[in-house]
């Protein structure tokens, strides 16, 4: 869902700035956008901010699950713990490893 918002608001943008800048102005755009894309300070930014939202979505898993408890269907419980016990390995669930 996540992409398919970005793609769409990407669409969105370039259509618009397409129509109104001309293909000079977009050709301009599109180097400074690929300049702060290449930007070490931006990627280890971007970096640094996954692997904080990583961090915190494993808390917040355990966090959860220990107060939930058993007042959920057991389905759901079986799911949390194998969220948990995943948690504990060095695969971060998009294929790629975690420090």
């Amino acid at each position: 869902m996540r992409y398919r918002l970005t793609f769409a608001a990407g669409l969105a943008l370039g259509y618009v700035l397409g129509t109104r800048a001309g293909r000079e102005r977009y050709e301009q755009l599109k180097k400074s956008a690929r300049q702060v894309a290449q930007n070490p300070a931006v990627r280890n930014t971007a970096e640094t901010a996954a692997q904080q939202g990583r961090q915190f979505a494993g808390r917040a898993v355990h966090v959860v699950s220990d107060k939930v408890g058993d007042r959920v269907p057991q389905t759901v419980a079986a799911r949390v713990r194998s969220m948990r016990d995943r948690g504990h390995s060095n695969e971060d669930g998009w294929g790629t490893s975690t420090p």
